[in-house]
């Protein structure tokens, strides 16, 4: 019988928000509740999106009340969020904390508090990051803390595994690649409609410097002004969304540069119908799941050639170009070419191929394989654990130890003045203890109880 497990996700980035790591957490977390697993999610409030939370498939998120502070994440206090964390693993009963996103302070700092209390931490990198620059050396530093003492690690592509490998100084053996995937049930095909007297370029991504914005502004107009029957449909909010109307403005295309805003996934797919050309212009990518959900609709794709993306797409489905904007010119004219002259794969027959690439429960799948190593894996002693963080630097791994120090005293005063049997459990968690006396492992039916 499959043993399952009850998993917290947690990250800075989920939903009402938008983009990769969102759908991440959210398709994972649903096909991991149709293979018996519980699931909650834990992300910080938005707005007044407070308190627990049911989505339509029974999916529990706990939006904490901590405001965010810079790029959707909180400010990273790291000793602040313990208790308020602390609660939700007992009250939920977890057993695995499941942290996403490099740049999630949520995330980090909810793995690092699962471990001092004992619980098995796996961590999903969705980016790819530089050596030289002061951001990435900062966020690589902060990166190496976060995973000195976690027990296991997702990557989405072997690029990112190589890149987080030598980022934050982790044995290979402890990294897993799993990619990213597509409901196709969803990103279906629909060529009418099209516009028939137009060929549309769909760009959906957030505006900001990292998405390649800059290179965007630039290319714009040099199509425009060589095909007069192009036109952009562009998707997302951003600080650059100012550059790019700034180009309509100037090279007077209002007509012929759709800004759309912000957009909610259930959006997306008719918004990718609508056009004959998905256009990626990132600067780095770990995986790039906007162009596979394209792909699924049916639209070729033009794409930078960084980071995973050559691993995402098979030859035929993706225009590949360097980061510039000659080169993207160039690949994109000649995406052009070949819809106008019929040379494109029907969106069909390139749906049937996307599908039979990418499955969201095939990553369950195989994220389970995961969860079933890490929970047989030896828990380290206080020793071995900091022993962990001393090996991270001469100066910084001190530090390291002494905030993993701190964080054992402040789980005794936690313990002390609020011990974890006067937490009151969760419904289902409830059930589940009620059950699992005498079968332990056993897997329990997920309920939908509404417990407020």
């Amino acid at each position: 019988m499959m043993t399952c497990y009850r998993i917290c996700m947690v990250s800075d980035f989920f939903y009402p928000n938008m983009g990769g790591v969102e759908s991440h957490i959210y398709q994972l977390s649903s096909c991991l509740l149709e293979r018996g697993h519980n699931v909650v999610i834990v992300t910080h409030c938005y707005g007044d999106r407070q308190g627990i939370r049911y989505l339509s498939n029974g999916l529990k998120v706990y939006y904490l009340p901590f405001p965010p502070f810079y790029n959707q994440c909180i400010l990273p206090t790291i000793f602040p969020s313990f208790p308020l964390l602390r609660n939700v693993f007992i009250r939920e009963g977890i057993q695995i904390v499941h942290g996403h996103s490099a740049f999630s302070t949520l995330g980090h700092e909810a793995m690092f508090h699962a471990r001092t209390m004992g619980l098995r931490t796996v961590f999903t990198d969705h980016s790819l990051f530089g050596f030289a620059d002061a951001s990435s050396i900062l966020t690589n530093k902060v990166l190496n803390f976060a995973l000195a003492d976690c027990t296991h690690t997702i990557c989405v592509s072997h690029t990112c595994k190589e890149n987080t490998v030598l980022r934050a100084n982790v044995s290979p053996s402890l990294v897993s690649v799993i990619p990213n995937a597509v409901d196709p049930t969803v990103f279906q095909p629909d060529p009418s409609k099209r516009d028939p007297d137009k060929i549309t370029i769909v760009v959906i991504s957030r505006l900001v410097y990292r998405k390649g914005m800059d290179l965007l502004a630039g290319l714009i107009p040099i199509i425009c002004s060589k095909y007069p029957q192009v036109q952009f449909i562009i998707g997302g909010d951003g600080p650059k969304r100012i550059i790019l109307e700034e180009v309509r403005e100037q090279y007077q295309l209002l007509d012929r540069v759709l800004m759309l805003g912000s957009l909610q996934h259930s959006q997306i797919r008719n918004i990718l119908v609508q056009g004959d050309i998905m256009l990626n212009t990132s600067l780095t990518e770990a995986f790039c799941i906007a162009i596979v959900e394209a792909a699924c609709c049916g639209l070729q794709v033009v794409s930078t050639r960084v980071g995973g993306v050559p691993e995402v797409l098979p030859p035929g489905l993706v225009y590949l170009a360097e980061p510039n904007v000659q080169a993207l010119a160039q690949e994109l004219e000649n995406a052009i070419e070949d819809r106008i002259q019929d040379r494109c794969l029907p969106p069909e027959e390139m749906h049937n191929r996307i599908r039979n690439l990418y499955s969201w429960h095939d990553v369950a799948r195989r994220t389970h394989f995961v969860y079933d190593k890490v929970m047989t894996s030896p828990v380290p002693d206080t020793t071995e654990r900091l022993q962990k963080f001393n090996n991270c630097g001469r100066v910084s791994g001190k530090l390291f130890m002494l905030t993993a120090l701190l964080n054992m005293i402040l789980l005794y005063i936690l313990d002390w003045f609020w011990p974890a049997l006067s937490i009151e459990l969760a419904q289902d968690c409830k059930r589940i203890q009620s059950l699992r006396q005498g079968t332990a492992g056993s897997c329990s039916p997920i309920g939908g109880t509404d417990e407020r």
